[in-house]
């Protein structure tokens, strides 16, 4: 015990000493001191641009200096927004895999799968204006290529939907303006938008257009993100394998029928209404009243259910969950 004692008092007393040796050395610095150990303990590098940079095969003008200061802006912006940079490339992981499959199926460069990741992070976000889903989709645009969008269900929330939609567009806007640089710009205002700048300025390509500085900056952007993310250690960026967000094992369970309420099929499957909305964030509401008898596949996570061979067929009886409410 008084071994112990001793034991516990010298490491207060080693405890003590380091404090009064870092109070020494930084609490009672003068301005002098404090700029020399700033100045000695912390560093922001400029970055060297790329000798070649391309989007989508087409080549960036790294001879016109505008566009090298318009790069790297972005480069820097993202380079040292850590957080949200570390954000894509885990998030990445997960959902690149899905969207470019999807790409390649429809004939859209893979460098298109930056373009989700500038819109909205890889998340289920609405815009102030409207748009929705990783691809941002304004709901005239979502109906106008097929999607199903009312009270209960949303297909702009639907990634392998919304992305097919997406290549739909970019393709349309690749027929108009024979570049994919300036289908990207397209997609953020608009194809009529940008050929009315076009023809006004009389220009053809992204980099000579004076655009509104939204669009101005949207294909710096997408260059900055697919530089990082192509070699994130160059930059800075050491993730490690387990730590990046990647797929889970799904399987799928087709409904035709009506759903008074979703419980039925948390409880079936073995899961709760969170994870339900997580993989299948197209359902907006807790009911699918389905009246056309279509049908819907909703996606469930195999390590949440042990059930995954069993259709789902609407039972008669209401849910636990609804008849203890009632």
């Amino acid at each position: 015990m008084k071994l112990r004692v001793e034991q516990i008092s010298m490491a207060l007393g080693l405890i003590g000493i380091s404090t009064l040796l870092i109070f020494a050395r930084y609490g009672e610095r003068d301005d002098v001191g404090q700029k020399e150990d700033f100045k000695d303990n912390y560093s922001i590098y400029s970055l060297p641009i790329p000798e070649h940079l391309d989007f989508a095969g087409e080549e960036v003008p790294l001879d016109d200096p505008q566009v090298v200061e318009a790069f790297d802006r972005e480069l820097l912006v993202n380079t040292y927004w850590q957080s949200q940079t570390l954000l894509f490339i885990k998030r990445s992981a997960r959902h690149f895999p899905t969207i470019e499959k999807i790409l390649k199926e429809n004939g859209v460069p893979v460098d298109f799968k930056y373009l989700p990741l500038v819109e909205s992070g890889l998340t289920p976000i609405v815009s102030p204006a409207g748009a929705v889903g990783f691809w941002q989709i304004m709901e005239s645009t979502g109906k106008q290529y097929g999607l199903e969008i009312d009270r209960e269900v949303d297909e702009r929330y639907h990634v392998e939907k919304a992305t097919r939609v997406a290549c739909a567009y970019l393709k349309e806007a690749y027929a108009e303006f024979g570049s994919w640089t300036l289908a990207a710009a397209s997609y953020n205002m608009g194809i009529s938008g940008l050929k009315k700048q076009m023809e006004r300025q009389r220009e053809n390509s992204y980099y000579a257009l004076n655009l509104n500085p939204e669009t101005a900056r949207y294909v710096y952007r997408l260059l900055a993100v697919k530089e990082i993310l192509e070699d994130p250690e160059q930059y800075g960026f050491h993730v490690r394998a387990k730590d990046r967000y990647l797929p889970q094992e799904t399987f799928t369970v087709k409904v035709d029928s009506s759903i008074s309420h979703v419980a039925y099929l948390n409880e079936k499957y073995g899961i709760n209404y969170r994870i339900l909305k997580y993989y299948n964030p197209w359902l907006r509401m807790e009911n699918l009243p389905n009246p056309q008898s279509k049908v819907y596949e909703f996606v469930i996570p195999k390590k949440a259910s042990n059930t995954q061979d069993q259709p789902f067929d609407p039972p008669v009886t209401q849910p636990a969950a609804e008849q203890s409410n009632n």
